[in-house]
């Protein structure tokens, strides 16, 4: 079993991006759960989202305390929440950032494997808006294989309607640029 925890703000898609993969990997024919985490924040309060995919039934339905891979949708974040938490021995951290994965190491301590793409310029330059959901599902894909691709794609069409095609490029551009670099 694969499982995910996803770190993000309220409004930027961390809920949705863990649906988005379990649709996915339910089309692969794997069993999967999506779940939130979070109270009564407002937009913009930090939240978490999680995410198995197995090829057996899942009887668990506690919060992922220990995740395999860890998805920070939003990098200011870093700043206060430990996202390296639980994660297992030869996890990876995908993050949304502009720097390099040595300058991330330096600012904030990552050990782990790392995937890093500038999913924020990506999101506005190909869709206007800084939401980084679906962008960084491409960089999951690149980075741990998760899923397929080509599996995101009817989930995509189905959840964003008239607006998937910006969506499924921002995803596809996001794949092509994310750099992984060992821990």
């Amino acid at each position: 079993m694969v499982e995910i925890r996803f770190h993000g703000r309220g409004g930027q898609g961390a809920v949705t991006s863990a649906e988005l993969t379990a649709l996915a990997a339910i089309g692969e024919g794997k069993y999967a759960q999506a779940f939130p985490s979070f109270g009564p924040e407002r937009r913009g309060a930090p939240v978490m989202a999680f995410v198995r995919v197995s090829d057996a039934p899942i009887v668990t339905r506690e919060k992922v305390y220990e995740p395999d891979i860890v998805i920070v949708l939003d990098p200011t974040l870093l700043k206060i929440v430990n996202v390296e938490a639980g994660l297992k021995p030869g996890g990876i951290v995908i993050l949304n950032t502009s720097l390099g994965a040595d300058q991330v190491r330096k600012e904030t301590g990552i050990k782990a494997k790392l995937a890093t793409v500038d999913a924020s310029k990506i999101a506005i330059e190909t869709m206007r808006v800084p939401i980084t959901n679906t962008t960084m599902l491409g960089a999951l894909v690149k980075a741990a294989g998760v899923v397929e691709m080509k599996d995101l794609i009817e989930p995509i069409k189905h959840r964003f309607g008239p607006i998937a095609e910006k969506n499924l490029t921002a995803c596809t551009r996001a794949f092509e640029e994310t750099t992984v670099v060992e821990g």
